[in-house]
């Protein structure tokens, strides 16, 4: 028996809820994305001020990349604690999990998208309005950007979750997944773009992040929604974005099923 269409959307709203009990821990995390987000500025201001051609960024440009990476990174959960399912896969509660008339992943993906836009809400959007404080960003005046801007974080949320869902899924075969998921958030975070932009990679790396999944992640939006990339190219991005999102779920997909036969055979 399938689940309800609408069983999805509780979902997204329970998870929304279950985050907002946590408004005083992303009032912390939101104080220490300022923070970062002044000194990583700072850094980038110099560096842009001492050079020409700065891959293309200006002062207004790297602030805004500055401060859309700051207020995106809650979002994503890259570096946040590991998904409940790696504990459900541990001590075996994934089996209950199975016997469920709902999608795992589709359940696991709703509550994510849930707790994201809670995230965005109290801890996203007021670090990038202290950034634009601090240093007077010039925001797009289009509506374009904004409104592509919110389909691509939506999508970048989504490759981020699945993504995370998989390498949680390693808990199936691995007895302690700790190393491969900080493995994955050191890798993830680099190519996404989150140090620094893709845009400054050179080329070898630059070409080797772009054929991975991570800068769709991070510096896709922030090109999407600061007005870097616009028209065909912002289209471009979504694209890739989508694609990104069809292939992460087929991962997830069958490395779920792999482990489910592989539960079933030992009994769990």
């Amino acid at each position: 028996m399938r689940a309800r269409p609408d069983v999805y959307f509780r979902l997204v709203e329970a998870g929304f809820r279950r985050q907002w009990h946590y408004r005083l821990a992303m009032f912390a995390g939101m104080f220490t994305n300022v923070v970062f987000g002044l000194v990583r500025a700072s850094v980038m201001l110099a560096a842009v001020r001492t050079s020409a051609g700065f891959g293309g960024y200006t002062p207004d440009s790297i602030g805004a990349y500055v401060w859309l990476s700051q207020g995106l990174l809650g979002a994503l959960g890259v570096m946040g604690p590991p998904l409940d399912l790696v504990e459900r896969i541990r001590n075996g509660d994934v089996a209950i999990d199975f016997l469920r008339p709902i999608d795992i992943q589709f359940c696991y993906l709703a509550g994510d998208l849930g707790r994201a836009a809670c995230t965005l809400l109290l801890r996203g959007l007021p670090s990038v309005a202290a950034g634009m404080l601090f240093l007077q960003l010039e925001p797009p005046h289009a509506i374009l950007p904004y409104l592509l801007g919110a389909i691509s974080v939506v999508l970048a949320v989504s490759i981020s979750f699945l993504l995370l869902f998989a390498v949680a899924l390693a808990g199936f075969w691995l007895v302690e997944t700790r190393g491969i998921r900080l493995l994955y958030q050191i890798v993830a975070t680099f190519l996404a773009g989150l140090f620094v932009p893709v845009h400054l990679f050179p080329g070898w790396l630059r070409t080797l992040a772009n054929l991975s999944p991570f800068p769709s992640q991070l510096q896709g939006p922030i090109d999407v929604l600061s007005g870097h990339a616009t028209g065909g190219e912002a289209a471009g991005i979504l694209v890739v974005q989508i694609l990104w999102v069809i292939a992460a779920l087929a991962i997830g997909r069958v490395l779920l099923r792999a482990g489910r036969r592989k539960l079933e055979v030992q009994g769990g």
